[in-house]
């Protein structure tokens, strides 16, 4: 038994369908293309500095009464006064000193071309030890 379906009608391309793909292409490629030349301008508009130095800075940080003195080097380093020490040894004399005074005054002494992680990596240091007040010192490379 054979069903008749009708005439076989040749397929047809819808012409609508294919032109929102192209606009949502266009569209699609015009905002990519936008937000590329934003981020290439703002790259070159960012200047290369070198952070001011500020003499007040440096004699209030001295003119607490014997401040913790934590030093970090170029390489990252680390120093307790003028003794190299390890990450763990050092969060371990923070705790201690935490524990005995807490409003203890700290400064770090790092070098001019210390990576900025290595100085908030010891800002976090102190902060999750409790100690708050921190000052910060930098002086030339040798």
């Amino acid at each position: 038994m054979r069903i008749a379906v009708g005439e076989d009608e040749p397929p047809e391309i819808s012409l609508i369908a294919l032109i929102d793909c192209i606009f949502f292409l266009l569209m699609f490629f015009m905002v990519a293309t936008s937000f590329q030349k934003q981020a290439e301008g703002r790259a070159a508009k960012q200047l290369p500095i070198t952070l001011p130095r500020s003499e007040a800075s440096l004699d209030q940080a001295e003119a607490d009464a014997s401040p913790l003195v934590i030093g970090v080097d170029v390489k990252g380093g680390l120093y307790w006064g003028r003794e190299p020490v390890s990450t763990v040894e050092l969060r371990d004399r923070l705790h201690a000193e935490a524990r005995k005074d807490p409003n203890r005054a700290v400064r770090i002494d790092g070098d001019t071309r210390v990576p900025y992680q290595d100085v908030v990596h010891l800002l976090d240091l102190c902060e999750f030890e409790g100690l708050t007040r921190v000052a910060l010192r930098t002086r030339a490379g040798r």
